[in-house]
């Protein structure tokens, strides 16, 4: 990922009150619960987690290409079949697209920082294999041996003060930056970067760094290294030695990286097919690439395993999606992206989307909570209560950017369904893009993301495998199949109960809110504001609960607008109690 948060609980007690434990034995979710949960392995998702984690995976390279052959030998193994082979009629399929890459593909093989005199290496690859930034090349044989110089913050100033060109830098200061400005600019043989967030703790995890990318640079030919905290420890140590002792630093590096030329970057795209619409489709997708287990070889096992408990349904006659399933497997965003936008046709049919990005984190050890990243609503807006953005980041979005749809408390509630039978940690957060689901959503569909966060070892070489929980993984693919079964097929009976079931959060959403505003204007706040919060809040919800208009496998009945004309008339007498104290 993402390329963070708590959120909400007292909205999330309010819908759980809401709901009530009748309701919820009622939702037409319960029943596509009831066949997938039995049937869901988090070993299995697991087993595939751990074959992607032997590979540092970028586009092209062996070990993502590796790891596109393991998912196709388990979807076939699922009963898939390959789509130029299989009859119009299949209802099991895959496909593995291949597109041209313009640059040859990257894959580290090693590297190690030493300083001249040191018995012990600074960093090796063995140990830290996020250390080699992107698209560094290889040292000459033996490796380079400079003066190796300290550039503080990396300034420009400093720099250039440091006389670089011909010596190896180091500044406290992203790689890619310092690559840009002390390689590219000043001539400097190679560049070391020290930035990490303090969210990752990198006090607590000395030796975690996170992966970084240099400019592919064919003049130079050059490469850059990220440090560790103990590293820049190490080396700080190092300079001020040398300095107090009035000699001049020397490092050796080794990188050694290998480039596949006329590379090709590979998706999988596999699809149970509906039954009766198969254009209509509910499509997931996870990125193959980045060198973690949880980022993303979790979303990868977990979606593998949801498309195999989705075949075993199908054969054995116990779901027959009305409309098509789709599943891809490929590169963040671009994949997702070229989906949508490659046929007009097979895009104006997708209905919703969803994003497995981070889904297997053992919370225990990495820090996070499960998180579902809300389509743009209100609290985007107005992030306010227990309301929170990750520490990932978000900023305000505009009235304007708002997206009322009913999938944000769908998707919520069958996590809630399954969190009740396992005590499950679920929570939300308002939206900050960067995965998966913003293609959705710049294309105008519904989108959703299901992840993580905070990690203290995101996109660190701590994010190994035994970060990784299998009832985390298990708990993420059950919610998400549930889900994707639950709307392709939805009858009138089933967008009833959705309807009823989205109903009662809008209130249960606007007696939070109601309590929050008169808070705020105890405080001194302005009663106008408040009531533009609250009414934003019904007008989203109103909104929200007309898209109901889409959901009922061919067509709205007589009775589901009829449904969904009562659930907002709900909403309407809800918001003139709430509102009643501002206006």
């Amino acid at each position: 990922m993402r390329t963070l948060s708590r959120s909400a609980a007292a909205v999330l007690v309010a819908l759980v009150a809401a709901a009530s434990a009748a309701s919820a034995q009622s939702s037409p979710a319960m029943r596509q619960h009831a066949l997938v949960a039995p049937r869901y392995s988090g070993d299995s998702a697991f087993a595939t987690v751990a074959f992607l984690d032997q590979f540092v995976r970028w586009p092209g390279n062996r070990g993502f290409d590796a790891s596109i052959a393991h998912i196709v030998q388990r979807l076939e193994a699922a009963g898939y079949v390959e789509q130029s082979r299989a009859s119009a009629t299949a209802p099991l399929i895959y496909r593995v697209e291949k597109y041209p890459m313009a640059a040859p593909a990257w894959e580290p093989v090693e590297a190690v920082l030493s300083i001249e005199g040191e018995s012990t290496p600074v960093l090796s690859f063995a140990t830290n294999r996020n250390m080699l930034a992107t698209n560094s090349f290889s040292t000459p044989a033996g490796g380079v041996r400079a003066e190796f110089v300290d550039a503080g913050k990396g300034t420009g100033a400093e720099l250039d003060a440091a006389n670089v060109k011909g010596k190896i830098v180091f500044a406290e200061t992203s790689v890619g930056r310092l690559f840009t400005e002390a390689v590219v600019r000043r001539g400097a043989i190679g560049a070391v970067g020290y930035s990490l967030p303090a969210y990752l703790k990198p006090e607590k995890h000395q030796r975690s760094i996170q992966f970084a990318g240099v400019p592919r640079d064919t003049v130079a030919k050059s490469w850059g290294i990220a440090a560790s905290f103990a590293a820049r420890e190490r080396l700080r140590a190092s300079f001020a030695a040398a300095k107090t002792a009035g000699r001049t630093l020397r490092a050796h590096v080794t990188t050694e990286v290998r480039w596949t030329p006329d590379a090709v970057e590979q998706a999988v795209v596999a699809e149970v097919r509906g039954r009766t619409h198969p254009a209509e489709r509910f499509v997931f997708s996870a990125h193959v690439q980045e060198p973690g287990a949880n980022d993303n070889a979790s979303g990868v096992g977990a979606q593998v395993e949801m498309a195999r408990v989705a075949a075993q349904l199908v054969r054995e006659q116990r779901a027959q999606p009305a409309r098509t399933i789709t599943f891809l497997w490929g590169l963040e965003i671009r994949s997702t992206d070229r989906y949508i936008k490659q046929d007009s046709v097979r895009a104006r049919d997708i209905k919703w989307g969803l994003s497995l990005d981070m889904v297997g984190e053992d919370t225990k050890k990495t820090g996070g909570t499960f998180l579902i990243e809300k389509m743009p609503d209100p609290s985007a807006i107005w992030t306010r209560g227990d309301e929170k953005h990750s520490e990932w980041g978000g900023r305000p979005i505009d009235k304007s950017a708002l997206m009322p749809h009913y999938f944000n408390d769908v998707v919520l509630n069958r996590a809630l369904e399954h969190a009740a039978t396992n005590g499950w940690v679920v929570r939300t957060n308002p939206f900050e893009g960067g995965s998966d689901h913003t293609p959705f959503l710049s294309a105008k569909k519904p989108g959703l993301l299901l992840w993580h966060f905070t990690d203290e070892f995101y996109h660190t070489d701590g994010d190994r495998i035994e970060m990784v929980s299998r009832d985390e993984l298990r708990n993420v693919g059950v919610t998400a199949l549930v889900t994707a079964l639950t709307l392709a097929s939805a009858t009138s009976d089933d967008a009833r109960a959705l309807i009823a079931e989205v109903g009662r959060a809008a209130v249960a959403r606007l007696d939070v809110e109601a309590k929050l505003s008169a808070e705020a204007v105890a405080k001194g706040g302005a009663k106008a504001t408040e009531l533009d919060i609250l009414d934003t809040w019904a007008d989203y919800y109103i909104k929200s609960l007309a898209a109901f208009e889409d959901l009922e496998v061919g067509g709205t009945t007589a009775p589901t607008k009829a449904a969904i004309a009562s659930a907002q008339a709900q909403v309407r007498t809800a918001q003139q109690r709430v509102t009643a104290a501002f206006r």
